[in-house]
């Protein structure tokens, strides 16, 4: 990966804004989970909430275009996850009315930008005129035979 594009991840307002995400939830929602929760809920959420900044990622490492839509839908179903995990977290009154209305404020944040960063990726199509971009793989369905092996089965194996 070039330095250019680790530095055009480090300017991705997308990107920076998940990542401020993660840590509110490793700060200040994990450590109010019960112990319990360790291997529950507290999972879920962490691996959810790390999917998102994980995910833009590796699509603005992706070099056409569709692919990082789709790594960006990726991120957004992520989030989307994160939210129901920490609204079961809310009900359960593992968290706050402040903290929750906090959290729910920056994930609506989040979803209007990575709509738009998915809107600017659909106008901009970067890599679409890039040799081989057009070419999709086909191929001619297979027939499969099956082959009778009970006449095969010898006495012993039965």
């Amino acid at each position: 990966m070039s330095s250019d594009n680790i530095q055009g991840l480090e300017t991705l307002e997308a990107w920076k804004k998940a990542r401020a995400f993660v840590l509110v939830v490793y700060k200040e929602v994990l450590p109010l989970l019960p112990a319990d929760e360790k291997w529950h809920l507290s999972q879920q959420v962490r691996r959810s909430a790390q999917s998102v900044p994980a995910n833009l990622a590796e699509g603005h490492g992706r070099f056409y275009y569709q692919d990082n839509v789709h790594f960006c839908y990726i991120a957004r179903g992520s989030l989307t996850e994160t939210y129901t995990h920490l609204l079961l977290a809310y009900d359960l009154n593992y968290i706050s009315d402040e903290l929750f209305s906090r959290l729910k404020i920056q994930i609506e944040e989040l979803i209007r930008i990575i709509n738009g960063y998915i809107a600017y990726l659909k106008r901009s199509k970067r890599g679409e005129k890039e040799p081989g971009a057009n070419y999709t793989v086909r191929e001619e369905p297979t027939e499969y035979f099956a082959e009778d092996i009970t006449n095969h089965i010898s006495p012993e194996d039965t």
